[in-house]
């Protein structure tokens, strides 16, 4: 439970810093929650070397839950060994522990053999050691994933959270309206109610709440939303209080951006027979305890955005200083199915989320940021 509560804690500062940034942020993410940790032959033979003039030399640095945590570093692993597989380049990355991120930046960019074209930072932990090594190698290209560094030489990659969280919102008001039932759970349709849980009500969580609420609402105006903020990211308990209070007044469904926090809102559909929906990664995949009760995960895809970060600089196309948000239209934000009850989910509900889906690319359904 420990390690749940670590990988998810992040999730506060990564999204209040997004939120200073001003900018519409961040599904952890065709990631269909199957990342693994590479095989021993992947990892000897991806480390960095110099190869020919033309081999791009890419040095990523992943977050401090390091391969294998099924979920951010996993998918920024796939995201590389896909540009490899179709870009000339050669990549080595480190799994440093928290202290030790700035030092991994700088051995990377202090190398000359080989010398680094990209240096890849995942997560939010990243932030201060890059903002002092950004200034120390100017020369140095850097990238970002699910936060914003406001350097002239770093790329920072966010996601549009109110894309994905609208094809949330859209899921649960199609299965709280109608008779549904999974496992040991069900839903009451003449309730016709769901509920979200934030952690801190800051601007970039409010883009959750913002974009569920349009979902619910783009099927069915009288589907009651219950939303409340628990005040923290780490909170089980209070989680857990919240969701059973919104489930015993009549919530089907329960869609969380509270990272930590989320883990009280799962135990507590366990614990009424209902149902509720993840968020950044496959959460019955980082969290397989709860998979007989999510039903979906809104996901960030970080390998599209480390892959689009390489293949920038490919391109010779590399936008240092830039914000780059990535939603569904560029593959950054994706509904991921759960592994044990998302094939209960009718194909009706399904092929009208593949609907709305393309009218967001379209740009026919218009998805506000602030409730």
């Amino acid at each position: 439970m420990g390690e749940d509560i670590n990988n998810m804690m992040c999730y506060s500062r990564r999204h209040l810093l997004s939120g200073f940034a001003g900018v519409g942020a961040v599904s952890l993410a065709g990631c269909s929650g199957e990342s693994s940790a590479p095989t021993d032959d992947e990892e000897t033979s991806t480390a960095g070397s110099n190869g020919d003039d033309d081999t791009i030399n890419v040095g990523m640095v992943y977050a401090t839950a390091g391969l294998d945590d099924k979920a951010f570093n996993d998918m920024a692993h796939r995201g590389v060994q896909q540009a490899r597989l179709d870009y000339d380049i050669s990549f080595d990355y480190k799994e440093p522990e928290l202290e030790e991120m700035s030092t991994a930046q700088r051995d990377f960019a202090e190398s000359t053999d080989p010398n680094y074209d990209l240096i890849c930072c995942i997560g939010f932990d990243h932030v201060e050691g890059l903002e002092q090594n950004a200034d120390e190698f100017p020369e140095q290209r850097f990238a970002i994933v699910d936060t914003v560094v406001e350097k002239e030489n770093v790329a920072s990659y966010i996601f549009e959270d109110q894309e994905g969280s609208f094809q949330m919102g859209y899921l649960a008001a199609q299965l709280t309206t109608r008779d549904f039932s999974a496992g040991t759970s069900s839903v009451d349709s003449s309730e016709a109610t769901v509920g979200f849980i934030g952690g801190t009500e800051i601007p970039p969580v409010k883009k959750f709440e913002a974009g569920y609420a349009a979902g619910v609402d783009y099927h069915d105006q009288s589907v009651e939303v219950l939303s409340e903020y628990v005040g923290d990211f780490g909170d089980i308990a209070g989680g857990k209080r919240v969701a059973n209070r919104m489930y015993d007044e009549g919530a089907d469904i329960i869609y969380h951006a509270a990272g930590g926090t989320g883990i009280g809102v799962f135990q507590a559909a366990q614990n009424r027979d209902r149902f509720a929906l993840g968020v950044d990664t496959d959460q019955t995949r980082s969290n397989p305890r709860y998979s007989d009760i999510i039903l979906a995960s809104m996901t960030k895809r970080v390998d599209t955005a480390v892959y689009r970060s390489i293949e920038s600089i490919v391109n010779d196309e590399y936008q240092g200083g830039s914000v780059l948000p990535l939603g569904i239209d560029e593959d950054g934000v994706e509904t991921v199915y759960g592994s044990e009850i998302g094939g209960e989910i009718p194909q009706a509900v399904k092929s009208n989320l593949e609907e709305t889906r393309a009218e967001i690319v379209d740009g026919e359904i218009g998805i506000p940021s602030e409730p």
